[in-house]
């Protein structure tokens, strides 16, 4: 089954071409391989900055004891759950 694909262009400076280009035959690749290569890097590293929460130890440990022992429910926690059902269904 063949891979489907799909096509970038992006207009440079022939400063910042050469640029790639240098790192990219430095390491041995195609400039395609290296734009491609660091491209996805730098996607991967700014959806993982957008999606993961870091605690210091004090608030890991804060939430681990939440998760252990939760607070008694609220009447406002009390609404929110009801309302919930209303629009979902009992879990």
């Amino acid at each position: 089954m063949a891979k489907q694909t799909a096509r970038l262009e992006a207009r440079i400076s022939q400063d910042v071409h050469a640029l790639i280009k240098r790192a990219a035959e430095i390491e041995g690749r195609t400039l395609t391989d290296f734009v491609i290569s660091a491209a996805s890097s730098a996607a991967l590293e700014t959806i993982e900055k957008s999606e993961i929460v870091r605690l210091s130890g004090a608030n890991a440990a804060m939430v681990a004891n939440l998760i252990i022992e939760p607070p008694p429910v609220n009447n406002a926690m009390q609404r929110a759950h009801e309302h919930r059902a209303m629009l979902f269904g009992k879990a």
